[in-house]
């Protein structure tokens, strides 16, 4: 056996092996007994998304759309997230985009019921693209490893029409009017022919003020893609959490 072969068979082992078995909650580290990856009484405790507007799927006060989507709703047909952004669903988020790759397995566990009841109609998953330097520096691109293993676990073909083009500015303590500003532009949809006549689900780890979603939407709608949806782990309630500029 070659040993590129070799390496390969035993990359796959060790995968097959993560995938199947978990021996501590990833929230508190508590021995687990089943497999599951949040123990039970720590998926009690998270903030989940029980009350949300259609539109968006940002947290309500009251059954209907939120203010926020009366004026200008998303790009997007309709998104959805798992739980609110707070508490240890955010911290989980926080702790997967800054090294602990092995938690989008745990993402999955969230993401994977709420995007077969929600999101049936969807025929193609994609990721928000990061560009090269950024992924570098990161080590990987937290949307694709969700998206992908979404897509290995509900066998929906995942795509990867879109590039982005430019660095943008960091966009953190951004409103989103500011956020739009900045990444105007900056998602290219090089293969046009995958796009067309799709429903395409753009996987993500948080919807903070929508901006980034609109963007990647909207190349996706001007390249003919039939409709766009959005899922996400977590989302902010407000469409500015840092605030609107005077």
């Amino acid at each position: 056996m070659r040993l590129s072969n070799f390496f390969t068979k035993l990359k796959s082992a060790l995968g097959r092996y993560e995938r199947e078995h978990n021996f501590t909650c990833d929230i508190c580290g508590r021995e687990v007994f089943e497999n599951e990856r949040v123990c039970a009484d720590c998926c009690r405790r998270l903030p989940h998304n029980t009350l949300f507007c259609p539109l968006c799927g940002r947290k309500v006060g009251e059954a209907g759309l939120c203010l926020d989507c009366k004026q200008k709703s998303l790009v997007v047909k309709k998104a959805r997230s798992c739980f609110l952004h707070e508490g240890e669903a955010a911290r989980l988020v926080v702790r997967f985009k800054r090294g602990q790759k092995y938690l989008f397995r745990t993402l999955c566990d969230f993401l994977l019921p709420l995007m077969q009841r929600e999101f049936s109609e969807a025929d193609a998953l994609t990721f928000v693209p990061m560009t090269e330097k950024a992924e570098k520096a990161r080590g990987y691109n937290q949307s694709y490893l969700l998206a992908e293993e979404l897509s290995r676990r509900s066998g929906i073909e995942l795509l990867s029409p879109a590039v982005k083009r430019r660095e943008t500015a960091a966009q953190k303590f951004l409103g989103r009017a500011d956020r739009a500003e900045n990444l105007k532009g900056c998602f290219h949809i090089h293969d046009r022919k995958c796009v067309r006549g799709r429903r395409i689900l753009i996987v993500d780890d948080t919807l903070t003020t929508g901006a980034t979603c609109d963007e990647l939407a909207g190349a996706l709608l001007r390249a003919d893609a039939a409709e766009v949806y959005m899922i996400t782990v977590t989302s902010v309630p407000k469409k500015d959490p840092f605030g609107k500029k005077e």
